[in-house]
C-alpha cells in the first residue's frame, strides 16, 4: 500500500518539477485554446486519473483528450475517433516535448494555437526554444501524481462538508497546484485596471483551499487557504493544529500548514481536514457567511 502523504521535499525534485511544470503549461494552453469557455476559468485546469492527469475531452473539428500517465510516463493523446499517440516523458527537454506534441496534434489533424512561452515563472524562454529545463526523474515525478491524488481525496471531501456553490477540484497548470473553492454568492465589485484573469476568477467572493508543492518563495509543499477579497481582522482568527499559521503573500494573507508539519501529526487525514475547517470558519465568519445553513450532513 503506498504510504498516505509521502515524503516529497521540493529539494529532491525540484528541477524534474520545473520541467515537468512547463510540459503542463504547454497542455494546459491547448486546453485554453480547445475548450469552450466556463465561469472562473473553470474549463483551463486538469483533472486527476487513475495514472496521472488529464486536459479532458475537447475540441472543435477533432474532439480529443491529452493525457499525463505518470506510472508508465508517458504523454497520450486519444481522439473520439479512436486514434492514438503516444510517447515516453523522460529523456525530453522542453523544446523536443513541444515540437513532438504539435507533431503528434499535426498528425491528427488537429490545429492547436498557443502563447508559446511560461506563465508566470522564473523565465520566459519560448517552449520551442528551451533546452535548459530537461530534468525527469521517474521516481519523484511518479511521487508528485501520488500525493496529487492523496490531497485531491481530501479536498472531495472537504467540498462535501459545505453546500454552497462549489468548484471542482482542480490542478492548475499556471500555479501548478491542486485546490478547491466555495462562493459566498456575493459579487465582487472591480476596478477597471484588474486584469481579465483576476477579473473572471474573482468576480465572486470566496474561500479556497489547496495545496501546492513549494516554489523559490516557500521551498516546501503546504497546504494553504485563502479568502478573497480578504475581510479584515482575517488573520486575528485562531487556526488548527498549532503548527498552522498566517504568512503574507502577494499583499494578502494565506493560512499555511505544512506538508512535514501535517505528515507529522497522528492522523495526518484529520489533521488537514482540520486546518481547511478552521481557515473556513475564520474567513467565512470575518466575511460574514451563514455558516450554519451552509452546513451538509458531512460537516463535522
Amino acid at each position: 500500500m503506498t504510504e498516505l502523504f509521502p515524503p516529497i521535499p521540493l529539494s529532491e525534485w525540484a528541477d524534474s518539477k520545473e520541467t515537468v511544470h512547463r510540459f503542463a503549461q504547454i497542455v494546459g494552453k491547448i486546453r485554453l485554446d480547445q475548450a469552450p469557455p466556463r465561469n472562473h476559468w473553470w474549463h483551463v485546469p486538469f483533472h486527476l486519473t487513475g495514472r496521472g492527469i488529464t486536459s479532458r475531452p475537447m475540441g472543435r473539428d477533432v474532439m480529443f483528450a491529452i493525457d499525463f500517465d505518470f506510472v508508465d510516463h508517458r504523454l497520450v493523446i486519444n481522439t473520439l475517433a479512436g486514434q492514438t499517440v503516444s510517447f515516453p516523458l523522460q529523456g525530453l527537454s522542453v523544446a523536443a516535448f513541444h515540437e513532438r506534441l504539435f507533431t503528434a496534434l499535426s498528425h491528427l489533424g488537429i490545429r492547436a494555437h498557443i502563447e508559446a512561452k511560461p506563465y508566470d515563472l522564473t523565465d520566459s524562454i519560448p517552449f520551442a526554444e528551451d533546452t535548459t529545463h530537461a530534468a525527469y526523474d521517474p521516481y519523484w515525478v511518479n511521487r508528485y501524481w501520488q500525493v496529487l491524488s492523496q490531497v485531491g481525496l481530501v479536498l472531495e471531501e472537504y467540498a462535501a462538508r459545505c453546500n454552497a456553490k462549489t468548484s471542482p477540484v482542480h490542478h492548475f497548470w499556471h500555479t501548478f497546484d491542486i485546490a478547491v473553492t466555495r462562493f459566498s454568492g456575493r459579487r465582487v465589485p472591480q476596478p477597471d485596471t484588474v486584469d481579465p484573469v483576476t477579473r473572471e476568477a474573482y468576480s465572486h467572493e470566496v474561500i479556497s483551499a489547496g495545496f501546492w508543492f513549494g516554489d523559490q518563495n516557500i521551498p516546501e509543499p503546504a497546504f494553504y487557504s485563502y479568502t478573497a477579497p480578504e475581510p479584515d481582522g482575517l488573520t486575528e482568527e485562531p487556526l488548527r493544529p498549532a503548527q498552522a499559521r498566517w504568512i503574507e503573500s502577494r499583499g494578502a494573507h494565506l493560512a499555511l500548514l505544512t506538508y512535514d508539519d501535517a505528515r507529522a501529526a497522528t492522523d495526518p487525514h484529520a489533521t488537514v481536514l482540520d486546518f481547511l475547517e478552521s481557515a473556513y470558519q475564520a474567513g467565512a465568519h470575518r466575511a460574514g457567511w451563514d455558516t450554519g445553513k451552509l452546513r451538509t450532513q458531512y460537516a463535522p
